[in-house]
């Protein structure tokens, strides 16, 4: 969704740049619970957003709620989708977050057009549907109802607890369609998860997450995405990460590297500055040809990973998962696991 597309030509006076030409916005709010967080309400026009073919993902569709993400992920591969509003991929991602107040209502008269062929549709792969906002805006019931409610299968991968508020809906919708469900848990160590997910909920808690959903009957897979190499990505890190994720219950995982996309490239080298100058040279060279690690490190972390995958009894995809986390030969295009 562009500012362009919600757009009949009313201005709005005193709004940010990109948002000042948009009669789809009703109003922005500033609350003191979300501190330093400004929310866009808007009336969306559509709901469903077409994937290309050319994206080769397991699913057709996605369903975006949120624009923008209070999770604050140094890391996050979506930031440069902020520039389409004429927003910045860096502050403004974590702060102005666009709210599509109306997606519920939209998404349940789009899934009863005739001409819906009921294909899968993700949720999650853009920003997180559960992030801290969907506690104010509960946007989420809606959508859901609305696609079991249509027979529309489709997926969520989130970092937000907010989710088990849902879990009875998801558990009722599974019986009618098909349901998947995962959690995104980059970092096991408490120290380095607050520096680069500052708006997230902590990994024990996201552990927790995955319990819940086992034991509310849903299978649980896991992102351990992105390992950060040199600060995360050493074989026993992975291997405690993994050890908890499997007592958590989760019922497979996927463990891919750090990749760096125009936006997200630059707010991380900057990051890495700060903190870190002396990993500087070492990432040139390794995203020297662009968003991708080189071949032989993702190389290195599959022949690494592959085996704790299986000993913690997470590798039921083992293919995949040699696909995902780098060969030679195959590039891992997306951080989004097949959920379905």
């Amino acid at each position: 969704m562009r500012w362009q597309g919600q757009s009949i030509g009313a201005r709005v006076p005193g709004a940010l740049p990109g948002l000042d030409a948009n009669d789809g916005l009703v109003r922005t709010v500033r609350t003191p619970e979300f501190a330093g967080i400004t929310f866009h309400e808007v009336l969306a026009k559509s709901a469903l957003n077409r994937i290309p073919a050319a994206a080769q993902l397991p699913f057709e569709w996605t369903v975006n709620p949120y624009r923008g993400c209070t999770h604050a992920c140094v890391y996050c591969f979506a930031r440069n989708t902020h520039t389409y509003l004429d927003l910045d991929a860096g502050a403004d991602f974590d702060s102005q977050i666009v709210v599509k107040t109306n997606v519920a209502d939209v998404l349940t008269r789009e899934l009863h057009r005739p001409s819906w062929d009921h294909e899968a549709v993700a949720l999650g792969t853009n920003t997180d549907p559960y992030q801290r906002a969907e506690g104010r805006y509960r946007l989420m019931p809606g959508i859901i109802k609305a696609l079991a409610g249509s027979g529309t299968p489709f997926s969520i991968l989130t970092k937000g607890t907010i989710a088990k508020r849902d879990l009875p809906l998801l558990t009722a919708a599974a019986r009618d369609v098909h349901v998947g469900f995962g959690v995104s848990i980059a970092i096991g160590d408490e120290g380095l998860h607050q520096r680069l997910e500052p708006g997230t909920s902590s990994p024990r808690a996201r552990l927790d997450l995955v319990r819940a959903v086992t034991d509310a009957g849903l299978p649980c897979h896991v992102m351990v995405a992105p390992v950060i190499p040199h600060l995360s990505d050493d074989t026993a890190a992975v291997d405690a990460l993994l050890s908890r994720i499997a007592a958590a219950g989760a019922t497979s995982a996927t463990v891919m590297a750090l990749h760096l996309r125009p936006g997200t490239r630059e707010w991380w080298f900057a990051w890495l500055e700060r903190e870190h100058p002396e990993l500087l040279p070492a990432y040139r060279s390794l995203y020297a040809r662009g968003a991708f690690a080189t071949p032989a490190y993702r190389d290195d972390l599959a022949r690494r990973v592959l085996p704790l995958l299986e000993r913690h009894g997470l590798g039921g995809r083992a293919r995949a998962q040699h696909r995902q986390v780098g060969t030679v030969t195959t590039k891992p295009a997306v951080t989004v696991p097949t959920l379905f």
